[in-house]
């Protein structure tokens, strides 16, 4: 290479080792600045005009227009000045962080598909029916302008819980003064960034600071003129409470389309995200139902004959599955799409939303012995009652804890003689003392059928009728005479999938034997406990099902094709056609004093 090539710096092509070696910073080849497959930060999102973000939804805004039914003035006055407010607030946010509309712009196109299927469904509702004609011809573009806003503005309090949105510069968008696009513009920031906050709970009355920005108070004194209910309908439906007064059909029709949308969105975004959190934004629709169903289904009554709800000095318990079927009804009556139909799915959503705390960690439901404490049943508890009940409601607890803890079986012992009931006899041979607990045990209690605690097995040397130093035996003949612990009662202790109709009449049956031989509905044989067809008659509950039932859940004999064997036994006076139900599902009873027919 001549000198004054290397003093011009101008390298022949056939030397690239020379010019490699000379300089050492081209030793390595410059790494790829935009082509790396795993970018070291945060791209963030590119903010996008009011302008940008509308023409990218014209069509969808197109068919809201049509579907309201007006002219183009009144469209744009009544709903896309809302339409514009709330782009210039949410930008291209999306709603969730990997679950229903994460992509950007998902929250936009959430309230805009909330709002149009909303506003569909008032076609089908009379508002206000009772009022005259004019009243109605009055309210009707106001209603459904509200419900309209309702669904847009329903899930904006996600702006104010969920996220904090920085810019280029770190700094953080102050959501309850200023729209997001206006506030991007102000700091000429053309991306912005997201951090999505863990366990928050939502809290949907935070939609109503930011509503104004959103919501002209032009519009809102419309709506308010010539009528007092349909703002306070608007702001009850956005806030998540209830009219007790009056029935909300804004919230019914909300909560219904802004379903329909996210269960659309999950399965169809299902195939390019993996598998999204199904049933995760069920949580308040499964909350309302039980509100609903505390003010104004008898059988959820708090604290009564049978009822669903019961709280005591330990907590809110809910009776399990039996509520949940109601639950589930209560739901598919309100059109209400994707409601799991499976007790443990909806336990699991309600566990995974912190509305439900579990007994340990693969047991999330509670055993309960409400009173009379005639049987132990399964239940959920609530983290609060505040969750379903009112403070104000004035119901008291019942001073009593509510949980059933089992007592651990502790081996009875034969006594080698009886115990003495004729203290005065100087002729009786000593003996030893009658079954005691082990030293330093503590006695269990258990909860008898009128609800009484009571502790079994209580030892000898407590005994106040007999002190200590007359602790001596009496002959067998007088074994009669001996006052025994009370034994300990009967209980029902079937699965959770058991239908309810058929656990509550073996409960029925199974309770009797507590009582007297005449009035039982069931008796003991050699292989386990006889309940008649006859006496599921008697309880309106279909034969057929109930074998089924029983059958599928192992708790009755079955023949060589799996179906619930019906032997004919004699049960007071005459042959009857019945069940065989297995002993080890009857608490009180021991299984090995029965045989085995299987």
């Amino acid at each position: 290479m001549s000198l004054l090539a290397l003093l011009t710096g101008r390298i022949p092509k056939e030397a690239p080792q020379l010019a490699a070696r000379s300089d050492p910073s081209l030793s390595e080849p410059p790494a790829p600045q935009q082509s790396s497959p795993y970018p070291a930060a945060d791209p963030g999102i590119e903010a996008l005009s009011v302008d940008a973000i509308l023409a990218a939804n014209q069509e969808f805004i197109d068919r809201i227009k049509l579907c309201y039914g007006s002219d183009r003035a009144t469209f744009e006055k009544d709903l896309l000045v809302p339409i514009r407010n709330y782009a210039n607030f949410v930008n291209l946010l999306p709603a969730t962080a990997d679950n229903f509309f994460c992509n950007a712009g998902g929250l936009f196109r959430l309230g805009l598909e909330a709002a149009f299927y909303a506003l569909q469904g008032t076609d089908g509702h009379i508002v206000s029916g009772r009022a005259t004609i004019s009243t109605r011809r009055h309210l009707e573009p106001r209603w459904r302008q509200a419900t309209f806003l309702a669904g847009l503005c329903a899930e904006l309090h996600r702006t104010l819980s969920h996220i904090v949105v920085t810019d280029e510069k770190g700094e953080a968008w102050p959501s309850f003064l200023q729209p997001l696009t206006a506030w991007l513009q102000s700091k000429k920031s053309r991306r912005f960034f997201i951090r999505w906050l863990s366990t928050v709970q939502e809290s949907r009355a935070l939609g109503l600071f930011a509503l104004p920005h959103v919501v002209p108070a032009e519009i809102m004194q419309h709506l308010a003129k010539g009528n007092n209910i349909a703002v306070p309908h608007l702001l009850s439906c956005l806030a998540g409470s209830t009219l007790y007064r009056d029935q909300n059909v804004l919230v019914e029709l909300v909560n219904r389309s802004t379903a329909l949308v996210i269960d659309r969105d999950l399965i169809a975004s299902s195939h390019r995200y993996g598998r999204p959190i199904l049933g995760a934004h069920l949580e308040r629709y499964l909350i309302d139902a039980m509100r609903r169903l505390v003010a104004t289904d008898d059988r959820w009554a708090p604290n009564q004959e049978r009822s669903r709800v019961w709280l005591g000095q330990d907590g809110l318990y809910i009776v399990w599955p039996n509520a949940a079927a109601e639950i589930r009804q209560l739901l598919e009556e309100d059109e209400l799409p994707g409601i799991p139909k499976s007790p443990e799915t909806i336990a699991e959503i309600l566990l995974s939303a912190g509305v439900l705390s579990a007994r340990a960690a693969d047991q999330p439901l509670w055993q309960i012995c409400p009173p009379p404490g005639k049987t132990v049943l399964e239940a959920i508890k609530l983290t609060s009652p505040g969750i379903l009940l009112s403070t104000d409601d004035g119901l008291k607890p019942i001073e009593a804890s509510i949980a059933h803890t089992p007592s651990k079986a502790t081996p009875r012992q034969e006594p080698t003689a009886a115990a003495a009931a004729s203290v005065g006899s100087p002729q009786a041979p000593p003996s030893t003392s009658p079954p005691s607990l082990p030293q330093g045990a503590t006695p269990q209690p258990l909860c008898t059928s009128d609800g009484e605690i009571v502790t079994p097995y209580a030892s000898a040397a407590s005994d106040p009728i007999q002190p200590p130093s007359q602790q001596e035996a009496v002959p067998a003949a007088s074994t009669a005479d001996t006052a025994a612990p009370a034994p300990e009662p009967f209980r029902l202790a079937a699965p959770m999938r058991l239908v309810p109709q058929v656990r509550a009449a073996l409960d029925i049956a199974i309770q009797s034997l507590n009582g007297s031989a005449k009035d039982a509905q069931a008796i003991t044989i050699a292989t386990g406990i006889f309940i008649p067809l006859d006496f599921f008659k008697s309880q309106q509950v279909d034969i057929p099902i109930a074998l089924r039932s029983l059958s599928d859940c192992s708790m009755v004999l079955v023949d060589t094709r799996g179906r619930a064997k019906t032997p004919q036994h004699e049960f007071r006076g005459k042959d009857e056609l019945g069940i065989v139900l297995k002993p080890t599902f009857v608490l009180g009873l021991d299984p090995q004093h029965f045989a085995s027919d299987q």
